[in-house]
């Protein structure tokens, strides 16, 4: 997993309610075993109207999106499709659960902000698209002096920071499961129980 100290980038915006996962990658595509290639196929229907909001941002890194974003099923495909397209967090008033930590997982961060803060959000973000998300100070900054702090999970914060998955946090201990194993002694000799 890439790490994400922060990011920088222009915004897309799409504001509607209770986007689901089937919405986000249908389930059509959910056929692939790897976790890239997903990108092209990010909110597939809504993509064939010319009038949809991310054709307006092409190479957006930040996306801001309504209440209840990513509910619905379980998919992973989800977050895996949003981040293969080039989205690096997410901003949004809530999120599905699962949602929420499949994209931390996947490298994606999903940041929940009060729909007043993201009403400042927007309105910076309509006089000139570009804003920093960084998530090692946990501030939110515009070029035109908007400044937000926001709560995070510190476990969420350093899993995307450090571009830690579950694997590689387990190695950062490395040392210490050695020491367990090499002072550890078995209740009973695995190697004398009868086939």
């Amino acid at each position: 997993m890439r790490p994400l100290p922060s990011v920088t980038g222009t915004v897309a915006v799409l504001d509607r309610p209770d986007v689901d996962t089937d919405q986000i990658i249908p389930k059509q595509f959910l056929k692939r075993i790897e976790r890239a290639g997903y990108g092209e196929f990010l909110f597939f229907d809504w993509m064939k109207d010319p009038g949809f909001e991310l054709h307006a941002t092409p190479g957006a890194s930040i996306l801001i999106a309504g209440r209840n974003f990513g509910c619905g099923s379980s998919r992973e495909h989800a977050a895996w499709a949003l981040e293969d397209y080039g989205f690096r967090a997410v901003l949004a008033p809530s999120f599905g659960d699962i949602f929420r930590q499949n994209a931390i997982l996947s490298g994606l961060a999903p940041i929940a902000l009060p729909v007043q803060e993201l009403s400042r959000v927007k309105e910076a973000v309509a006089t000139r698209n570009e804003l920093t998300v960084d998530l090692e100070r946990l501030r939110i900054s515009h070029p035109g002096g908007l400044e937000l702090e926001f709560a995070f999970d510190p476990h969420a914060q350093e899993t995307l920071v450090h571009g830690l998955d579950d694997v590689a946090r387990t190695l950062r201990r490395d040392g210490e499961l050695a020491a367990f194993e090499a002072g550890y002694t078995p209740r009973f000799d695995l190697a004398k129980i009868p086939a």
